[in-house]
């Protein structure tokens, strides 16, 4: 599977642009704020129905312009497929797979695999526990369809017994029948979630420490670990135990929605003493990893994109890494850069052809 060709219209700094791409390395080479990224935020849409880097819609609409509209044109499994992102203002999203507007935006999600790499990353590692559930929660949703709508149900049902302990709270008045009821949807909801993640992780943590140790030569020592209340309590009980300690805070403590990641390097956690090219490395792992797991359950070549990649990393690293994803292994890449010269003279040491797209100004040409 492979983007053939792109077409923005009034998205962000794009009046409208089209782009047709190689099915191997793709290059937007140009100085800051020219637009590279905004083509790769483009692409994303596609994929997952939003952008990687703003969760408002509206907000991606060119200044002075009322409406944006993304299209791609696929091949995948040898056929054509094209998809069709569509945003007014003040209007709902539209999103439409061969001219048919979807129902569910969920039932798209899976449709194209894609990984992202991109210093917005760097949130995984040095914020809470909530941006290291949600990349969790990103691969698997792009591998089973029935997930995201597990998570919406669990999300629901806390968002009620939050409201029923805060209720309980001001009034004084206990209704143990209510609790229990919730109680148990948020079990049913919670175990499924757990026990995917758990899953998940068994065999992405693997690949995860393969790629690092590929980047770093072996040379360092790092640690991705899953930790949920779940792995050494039974939920049910977990929520009893926990009871009065939710009713003084008003809120739930226990559950899948405080699970996390625990990174380190050499033993010492990753955030307080990693260097920012051990983070880098680090991230570039996670997400290589994702790439293949994607691939494995799939079928199929997800797409690769790398935003300002080289920053951060030494030569030995990018080029090690610019060795991996050109080969087969891996299908069609997106890279962004600020230096045309330093893109060319890395792939013409590693003898890989890159088809090489300049931007400016919300242009693009190439």
């Amino acid at each position: 599977m492979y983007l053939q060709q792109l077409s923005v219209i009034n998205f962000k700094n794009y009046t409208e642009a089209e782009l047709t791409f190689s099915s191997g390395v793709n290059a937007l080479v140009g100085n800051n704020g020219a637009g590279k990224t905004n083509i790769l935020d483009a692409i994303h849409y596609l994929s997952l129905c939003k952008s990687y880097f703003n969760p408002i819609d509206s907000q991606q609409i060119k200044q002075g312009a009322d409406f944006f509209i993304i299209n791609g044109t696929f091949e995948r499994n040898e056929l054509p497929e094209t998809v069709a992102c569509s945003v007014k203002r003040n209007q709902k999203k539209i999103f439409k797979r061969n001219k048919k507007d979807y129902q569910r935006l969920a039932d798209h999600i899976g449709l194209i695999p894609l990984v992202m790499i991109s210093p917005y990353d760097s949130s995984i590692i040095m914020e809470g526990s909530e941006e290291r559930r949600k990349f969790v929660d990103n691969v698997i949703s792009q591998t089973d369809n029935h997930y995201l709508d597990e998570l919406i149900v669990y999300n629901k049902v806390l968002a009620n017994r939050n409201a029923l302990l805060k209720r309980i709270a001001d009034t004084g008045r206990f209704d143990p029948g209510l609790l229990e009821v919730l109680d148990e949807q948020l079990i049913i909801s919670g175990t499924k979630i757990f026990n995917k993640r758990k899953a998940f992780l068994e065999v992405y943590t693997q690949l995860f420490n393969q790629y690092y140790q590929f980047l770093s030569e072996d040379a360092e020592l790092v640690e991705l670990i899953y930790d949920s209340q779940l792995l050494q309590n039974d939920f049910a009980a977990l929520l009893k135990k926990v009871i009065e300690k939710d009713r003084v805070l008003e809120r739930t403590t226990a559950g899948i929605h405080r699970d996390d990641l625990h990174f380190s390097v050499h033993g010492m956690p990753l955030k307080k003493f990693g260097s920012q090219g051990q983070q880098k490395s680090f991230l570039i792992a996670l997400k290589l990893a994702q790439y293949v797991y994607l691939q494995q359950q799939k079928g199929f070549k997800p797409l690769l994109l790398l935003d300002d990649i080289f920053d951060k990393l030494d030569d030995s690293r990018i080029t090690k890494l610019m060795q991996l994803v050109s080969n087969k292994e891996f299908g069609q890449v997106f890279i962004t850069d600020a230096n045309p010269k330093r893109v060319t003279n890395i792939f013409n040491k590693i003898k890989v052809e890159v088809k090489l797209f300049e931007v400016s100004r919300g242009e693009v040409s190439g």
